[in-house]
């Protein structure tokens, strides 16, 4: 009993510890995440692109899409870029689906798809979101799981889980469940844990100009501290512009924007002149406990 006890307040000090060294960092500490990869081929070179040639260090992974098994291959070439698992189950293109890797049933439409949206939206028609299902905690645990396990299996640098589309916060259920497999599966890496604060003050312009220097102004009133920024790299291709649904429908130019802001030279000159330091999620784990 005493062993354990000490083992707890081992595990209490060195995460006050962790937090109290980030508070006294006085640097500005960035992780610019790249979500989706494996959902497009143009998504899985354009992350790559943002990583190789540019500030992206953690991309998200989704699982259960056709690109998955190129994406693998593209991570494994590149071990140092961190990796999240995107939990995923919608499917919010509309040329384009995808489904579950395990049999589950009670969260999937007549083709057995998932369905676009995970709270109701809009500009779809009743009972297109996965909260107005008949879905089920513990199939929802058995498709978590597989999207983890099969993700741990082939890519050896994931450190964390994410969800798509924010469907981990779906319900306190669902939410309470992510952590506990985060846990389990020694993914259990929450950037609230550090303290970490989204940067305000970005906005996508009329055109790519506009939308540097946003971002570029974002970057300079940023403070001494953890900073968290995420979006989806893409390319303006034929087959990324078949992929959109009803008020996204300018995914190739929005998200092909995304990849020439995380490779663009102004903006890394600003870094560089602020001596941002470029994090992942992995990284910042890692330094908390040194």
């Amino acid at each position: 009993m005493n062993k354990i006890l000490k083992s707890l307040q081992l595990i209490i000090f060195l995460f006050l510890l962790s937090t109290a060294l980030i508070a006294q960092d006085e640097s500005i500490q960035l992780i610019i995440r790249g979500d989706d990869i494996g959902c497009a081929h143009a998504a899985n070179l354009a992350c790559i692109q943002s990583y190789r040639e540019g500030i992206m260090r953690t991309v998200e992974i989704m699982v259960p899409c056709a690109w998955f098994v190129e994406a693998v291959k593209m991570l494994r070439e590149n071990p140092d870029l961190d990796v999240g698992v995107h939990l995923t189950l919608t499917s919010e293109w509309e040329n384009v689906k995808w489904g579950p890797v395990s049999c589950v049933t009670s969260f999937v439409d007549s083709n057995g798809n998932f369905f676009p949206m995970v709270w109701p939206n809009k500009n779809f028609p009743p009972k297109s979101c996965f909260l107005e299902s008949p879905w089920k905690l513990e199939e929802v645990e058995q498709e978590f799981r597989a999207q983890i396990e099969l993700a741990l299996r082939h890519i050896p640098q994931v450190s964390h889980i994410s969800g798509h589309m924010g469907i981990t916060h779906a319900a306190p259920e669902i939410q309470k469940l992510t952590r506990k497999l985060a846990q389990e599966y020694h993914l259990d890496l929450k950037l609230d844990d550090y303290q970490a604060k989204y940067p305000e003050g970005f906005k996508k312009g009329k055109n790519f100009k506009e939308t540097e220097e946003s971002f570029i102004k974002m970057l300079e009133n940023l403070t001494p501290g953890l900073w968290h920024f995420v979006e989806h790299p893409g390319m303006n291709v034929p087959e990324m512009q078949a992929m959109g649904h009803v008020g996204y429908e300018n995914v190739a130019t929005d998200r092909d924007d995304v990849t020439r802001l995380f490779t663009s030279k102004k903006v890394m000159k600003v870094i560089e002149s602020k001596k941002i330091k470029l994090m992942s999620y992995k990284d910042v784990s890692q330094n908390a406990v040194k």
